[in-house]
């Protein structure tokens, strides 16, 4: 039998900085992760490129039956102390848009940064191991495995959510957790693709591939980002970020010429352009396909000087209000991450323990913590596996 003092369930991004962090305290450290390799989902990420942090993280851009639950965590291991190792380990890197950082090389090599550091802090790491159940025993756990059972003092559950099953997600996590009598928050796909009713559809899948700046709000929320049309529906940035919000039944209101005065330049058109079509002066604001689409669907097809004021409001009205009710999305196959997962109640906020099970841990996306999209959930992987790393 294998002993150790922590074994990490997850070879992801929050299970090796758990795994770090605890090898740096002398802790005999054994990592296990069924996938053939380590950090898949770092690997995939941003293009191949990572969008390893922001510069923008706040508890407010979190999602949680407790926002605030994540604090802790973020506020002791920052995304600037993140950086820090990313600097030191010699990895170029950039900002994009809305303070989303990315490697200029590729996102191994930030796997290969971690698991260097998880070798010179002598971290043991399994891969291509199969993982069984998990049982509390006098001193601590005893873990089944293919290779065997392992016996440590501590177990940090880093498995991650359902969200693309063909890198290899599962809901393990989620049952092991249940098997300790901890609650869980429904789960559910997030930062997904939505996909509409086939009615809807055959107005948008025309559309495929263009893609405007826009903004996507569902209730009192929006995102100003870009928009994607696809052969399902809609997808892109905005879209993205709404679907953590969006529940069934719920409609979403999109602009698709957000910051520009949609009404007035119609009506200043018909004064200027009177000849022209609508889909022409519409090509000054939209993609082409779009404009034409969107005056074919209002059937408005006369010279702009004769399209009355209330035709011209149900323009503006289409491009910088359009309301549609999706009827589901992607699903886990294309989900970003998982919303949802073992409720914060039944943690710790500043070791992410397990309250009334000593020794057994949750980090990373299995917790009912997420982000938005760029770089905020790899910011909770890393500040979570930090804080659990301090003391398992």
């Amino acid at each position: 039998m294998e002993r150790v003092d922590v074994v990490i369930l997850g070879a992801g991004a929050a299970g090796l900085m758990a795994a770090i962090e605890a090898a740096r305290r002398g802790r005999r450290v054994l990592v296990i992760d069924h996938a053939k390799a380590a950090g898949e989902k770092i690997r995939i990420s941003g293009g191949g490129r990572c969008n390893f942090t922001n510069t923008g993280i706040a508890p407010e851009r979190f999602l949680s039956q407790n926002p605030r639950f994540a604090l802790s965590a973020l506020k002791r291991f920052t995304q600037w102390d993140f950086i820090a190792r990313m600097d030191s380990a010699g990895i170029a890197w950039h900002e994009k848009t809305l303070g989303q950082l990315f490697c200029d090389g590729s996102a191994m090599e930030v796997v290969a940064m971690l698991l260097e550091d998880l070798a010179r802090a002598g971290g043991q790491l399994w891969l291509g191991c199969a993982l069984g159940a998990v049982r509390q025993v006098s001193g601590g756990f005893t873990v089944e495995t293919a290779r065997g059972v392992v016996q440590a003092a501590a177990v940090v559950v880093a498995t991650g959510g359902k969200s693309i099953p063909k890198m290899g997600a599962t809901g393990y996590g989620y049952k092991l957790a249940e098997s300790f009598g901890l609650p869980l928050v429904e789960t559910r796909p997030a930062l997904v693709p939505l996909t509409f009713a086939e009615q809807d559809l055959a107005r948008l899948a025309p559309l495929a591939g263009v893609a405007v700046p826009g903004r996507v709000s569902c209730g009192k929320t929006g995102f100003d980002e870009a928009v994607l049309f696809t052969h399902r529906g809609l997808s892109g940035p905005a879209v993205l970020q709404i679907s953590s919000y969006w529940r069934e039944g719920q409609g979403i209101e999109v602009n698709l010429c957000p910051g520009r005065d949609v009404a007035g330049e119609l009506a200043a058109a018909k004064k200027t352009s009177g000849k022209a079509a609508l889909r022409t002066v519409l090509t000054r604001l939209l993609p082409e396909r779009l404009a034409r689409q969107i005056e074919e669907e209002l059937g408005l097809t006369a010279p702009m000087a004769e399209l009355p004021a209330a035709a011209l409001e149900r323009v503006a009205a289409r491009v910088a209000r359009w309301q549609i009710t999706p009827v589901g999305s992607e699903g886990y196959r294309t989900a970003e991450v998982t919303l949802g997962g073992v409720d914060t109640t039944a943690l710790d906020g500043r070791t992410m323990q397990a309250r009334g099970v000593p020794g057994l841990y949750f980090v990373g996306e299995v917790v009912d913590v997420t982000g938005w999209l760029g770089g905020y959930n790899f910011q909770w992987a890393w500040s979570s596996g930090w804080a659990a790393g301090q003391v398992a």
